[in-house]
């Protein structure tokens, strides 16, 4: 299978989406032509520049002679422009909202008015009536309608509003336009028939926006990027915007790391600024997929919890375990160790959901004798798993049934289910077990 890798060590905006697309491969010329098939007055760019010693693919996106800022450039230049012009507080107030109306989820142009801006302002009816008129795939269409759609879901929770009644001046921005409908283009023309992301660097700090100052990722990126896994690296810089969250959500099949594949070529797009010792590009990779155990098994991150003991009473060590599992603990397990001076002891170790860890450290700190639990973060990869029902002569049963590829490898009746049935029955448990098991066999389909 052909895929696609978008590693986004470094975030992602429409325009790092376009240059790795054309740095991977895809023709400027047919990014072009769909630019030319909008015929809202825009011109695209490409040029090769550098980004700490890595050589990328930048392109900009051009309404007459202005060309797309980062949104707090843009601010600091208004912030500049209207000072010297020693506007009043109130009218240099006004106008930055007007202003920042426009342009809410995008980048606005340097020193495009307030009219020029409000000219685009278009709604999701519009826009989409717009791009089905030119001459681009039903499929690119659809996908590039489906991105502005994301965007305007997300705008609308936000702003506590009806999708329908979200106007898209913001959206409906030439730059925005021309950055959404080539992204739909661009990945059809890769030809891959999956598109997997990396964990996404959304960067930190804060912007300033008309309404003020708004921590990084912005609320409508944020809104977008449920579901995906993200981090920070430090960097107190936008580096998500939210039309790159928007293309992601959209385009991407699923967020993993790295995958196995036979590498055919891979492109470098560039983000605007230069972080000097930080490569601001987005990387693309194209291959053959290559499948793995990983392919067939499900793979999420876990927290492992340890703490020596030494010197608790063993009738309180039972106690402590079943406190953990009723409180979300995924397994716990203990090992004999030997500790300082030769005193035997014992380890235990937790493994829990990370949004679980802290809770449970708690109760380990709480319930037992230890003065220190260690943590870390692992990858663990799990079989596939659901559950059926048979039925015994005392009462129902669940069984825990595993595969792998479709195969199931393993079957296992629940034992809670079992000695509860035993216990009222007053029959062995280990005839429940395999009564359970004898009924799965022979009525049950894996």
């Amino acid at each position: 299978m052909r895929i696609a890798y978008l590693d986004c060590f470094s975030g992602i905006s429409g325009d790092m989406f376009l240059g790795a697309l054309v740095d991977a491969g895809v023709p400027a010329k047919l990014l072009e032509a769909s630019v030319a098939a909008l015929d809202i007055g825009a011109r695209l760019e490409v040029s090769r520049v550098k980004r700490s010693g890595i050589a990328a693919t930048k392109v900009d996106v051009f309404a007459g002679a202005e060309k797309e800022l980062p949104r707090e450039v843009f601010w600091e230049q208004q912030g500049h422009a209207h000072a010297h012009k020693h506007e009043p507080a109130h009218e240099h107030a006004e106008l930055r909202e007007h202003n920042y109306n426009q342009t809410r989820s995008q980048p606005t142009r340097a020193g495009a008015p307030a009219r020029h801006q409000a000219e685009h302002g278009r709604g999701l009816k519009e826009i989409a009536a717009l791009i089905g008129k030119t001459n681009i795939s039903r499929s690119a269409t659809q996908t590039a309608i489906a991105i502005f759609e994301a965007l305007g879901a997300a705008e609308a929770k936000i702003h506590q509003t009806e999708i329908e009644t979200v106007h898209f001046h913001e959206l409906g921005a030439v730059d925005a336009m021309v950055d959404i409908v080539c992204a739909a283009v661009g990945a059809e023309a890769l030809g891959v028939d999956e598109i997997v992301c990396s964990p996404l660097n959304v960067g930190g700090g804060t912007v300033t926006c008309a309404h003020g100052v708004l921590p990084v990722p912005v609320p409508a990126t944020l809104e977008l990027l449920k579901g995906a896994p993200v981090y920070s690296s430090g960097i107190e810089v936008e580096l998500v915007t939210p039309t790159g969250a928007a293309i992601v959500k959209t385009l991407a099949r699923r967020f993993a790391w790295f995958p196995a594949m036979t590498i055919e070529k891979c492109g470098y797009g560039a983000g605007t600024r230069n972080f000097p010792g930080h490569a601001n590009v987005l990387r693309l990779t194209l291959g053959e997929s290559q499948p793995t155990l990983a392919d067939h098994t499900s793979q999420e991150t876990i927290s492992v919890l340890e703490a020596n003991l030494d010197d608790l009473n063993p009738q309180v060590f039972g106690y402590v375990v079943d406190r953990l599992l009723e409180a979300g603990a995924l397994d716990t397990f203990a090992l004999p160790v030997q500790m300082k001076k030769n005193r035997p002891g014992t380890m235990l170790t937790v493994l829990a959901k990370p949004e679980d860890a802290s809770r449970l450290a708690q109760i380990m700190f709480a319930e037992t004798s230890t003065l220190g639990v260690r943590r870390r973060e692992e990858r663990r990869q799990a079989l596939a798993r659901k559950w059926i029902t048979v039925g015994t002569r005392w009462g129902e049963v669940r069984l825990k049934i595993a595969s792998l590829n479709g195969t199931v490898t393993h079957c296992a009746p629940e034992y809670e289910d079992c000695r509860k049935i035993a216990a009222a029955h007053q029959v062995p448990l280990k005839s429940v077990m395999q009564e359970a098991m004898q009924k799965y066999f022979k009525d049950a389909k894996p």
